[in-house]
C-alpha cells in the first residue's frame, strides 16, 4: 500500500521540475527576443578620391654650402684691422682685413726711383748714340764706338721693361695687403686677431666664407630606383624637381632642382648619392643640416587616394573599414603606394567614390552598424583620436 502511495508522488515531482525548467527557458527566450539591439558606432567618415598624385623617392640628406672659401693670406704681414663682424654678410669684393701696406708701398716707390734713373740714363745714352752716328758719317768716330753706344741704348731699354715689370709685381703684391671676400655668402668665425702675423702658411687662415644662397643638399636613394629617374630626367628633359622637409618631416624647407646622380653606386651601402640645388633666401636651409629629401619621379593620374587614418594594420597586413549602403562596415585589404602628407596613394582595395571610416576604427568589427558624424562632432572625435595616439 506504501508503495502505491510513493510512485504518485515521484511522478507528480518530476512533472513539477520539468515545468519549472520550461518556464525557466521560455523566459530567457523571450528576454533575448527582447533585448533591443547595440546601438551603431559613431564614426567619421571619408570619401576615396581621385586625382593626379605626385609619387616621391625619399631619402636623407645633408646640406651643404654651394661656395665655401677660405681667406688666406698671399703674402706675409701684420693685420692691421678687421673689417668685418662674425656672422656678416658679405659680397664678393669687400674688404675684410687690411695689411700692413707700408713695406710694399716702399718697393713700389724704390722701383719706381729705378726706372726713372733708368729713363735718365736712357736718354742720355741715346743723345750721344745720335752724336756718335753723325761723327761716324764725317769719320770722326769709330764704328766701335758707335756701336757701344748702341748695345748700351738696348741695355737700358731693357732695364727699363725690368723695372716696369718689377713695379706691376709689386702693385700686385701690394693689392693683396687687403683681404677681399671672393664670393657672397656669410662669414664665420674669425680665426686671427688684429696685430698679429698672417702668412700663407696660416693653418686656419683669417675667415671662411659660405654661400647659402643657392645651397645644395647631397642625399641618397636605394640604387633600385636609378632606372626609374633616368627614364624619368629623359623624358621631362628638365631637372626633377627635389622636396627637403625637416627631420621630422612635417615642415617644408625648400624646393630645388636635381642637379646630378653621381657617376657610381656606393658598393657598401647599396645605393646612389644625388645632389640637388635650392634657392635659400629665406636661409632655411643650413650647411651640415639633416633633412629629409623628396625627388619627385612621376605623377599617377587618377590616383585614388585616402586620408592616412583610413589604412590599418592587422596580422595580414593593411586594410580599411568600408561603409556599405545599409550603414554597415566591411573589412577590406589594401595595397598602399605611399603615405605622404597625411594622404595614403591605394594601389588596389578601394573605389573612387566610396565611403571609408577615418576615425572611431577601434569599435568596429565587420558588420558593425555606424552612425557618420558631421561637423563638431566629428571634428571632436578627430581630436581625441590624434591625442590618444600620442600617448605611449
Amino acid at each position: 500500500m506504501k508503495m502505491k502511495v510513493a510512485i504518485p508522488a515521484v511522478v507528480f515531482g518530476v512533472a513539477a521540475a520539468g515545468g519549472l525548467l520550461y518556464l525557466t527557458h521560455a523566459n530567457a527566450f523571450k528576454a533575448a527576443v527582447a533585448a533591443p539591439p547595440p546601438p551603431p558606432v559613431p564614426v567619421v567618415a571619408g570619401v576615396v578620391a581621385q586625382r593626379d598624385v605626385p609619387i616621391y623617392q625619399n631619402g636623407v640628406g645633408t646640406v651643404i654650402a654651394y661656395n665655401t672659401d677660405v681667406v688666406r693670406a698671399q703674402i706675409q704681414g701684420q693685420l692691421i684691422s678687421i673689417n668685418f663682424t662674425e656672422g656678416q654678410t658679405v659680397h664678393a669684393g669687400d674688404l675684410l682685413a687690411q695689411i700692413d701696406p707700408r713695406p710694399y708701398q716702399a718697393q713700389i716707390d724704390q722701383f719706381e726711383g729705378n726706372l726713372q734713373r733708368d729713363q735718365a740714363q736712357l736718354t742720355n745714352a741715346r743723345a750721344n748714340f745720335t752724336r756718335y752716328s753723325q761723327l761716324g758719317d764725317k769719320g770722326w768716330a769709330t764704328p766701335q764706338l758707335i756701336e757701344t753706344q748702341k748695345a748700351q741704348v738696348g741695355q737700358l731699354e731693357a732695364a727699363i721693361k725690368t723695372d716696369q715689370a718689377l713695379i706691376e709685381a709689386a702693385k700686385v703684391q701690394l693689392s693683396y695687403t687687403r683681404l677681399t671676400s671672393p664670393i657672397d655668402g656669410v662669414v664665420g668665425i674669425r680665426q686671427i686677431d688684429v696685430g698679429n702675423i698672417i702668412s700663407p702658411t696660416t693653418t686656419n687662415g683669417l675667415v671662411v666664407v659660405t654661400q647659402l644662397d643657392p645651397v645644395s643638399l647631397i642625399f641618397t636613394l636605394p640604387e633600385g630606383v636609378l632606372t626609374q629617374i633616368l627614364r624619368q630626367q629623359q623624358a621631362s628633359k628638365t631637372p626633377l624637381p627635389v622636396l627637403a622637409y625637416d627631420q621630422a618631416n612635417s615642415v617644408q624647407l625648400g624646393q630645388g632642382k636635381l642637379a646630378l646622380v653621381n657617376n657610381e653606386i656606393l658598393q657598401t651601402t647599396g645605393s646612389i648619392q644625388l645632389k640637388a640645388n635650392f634657392p635659400n633666401k629665406s636661409r632655411e636651409l643650413w650647411p651640415g643640416e639633416l633633412v629629409n629629401a623628396r625627388l619627385l619621379v612621376t605623377t599617377r593620374h587618377n590616383g585614388l587616394t585616402v586620408p592616412a587614418n583610413v589604412v590599418q594594420q592587422g596580422p595580414n597586413g593593411a586594410y580599411a573599414y568600408v561603409i556599405k549602403p545599409d550603414d554597415t562596415v566591411a573589412m577590406r585589404p589594401l595595397k598602399v603606394a605611399q603615405i605622404t602628407d597625411g594622404e595614403a596613394l591605394i594601389d588596389s582595395g578601394l573605389k573612387a567614390g566610396e565611403q571609408v571610416v577615418v576615425d572611431g576604427q577601434y569599435r568596429l568589427q565587420p558588420g558593425t552598424h555606424v552612425t557618420i558624424l558631421h561637423g563638431e562632432a566629428a571634428e571632436e572625435v578627430t581630436a581625441q583620436q590624434a591625442q590618444q595616439a600620442v600617448i605611449p
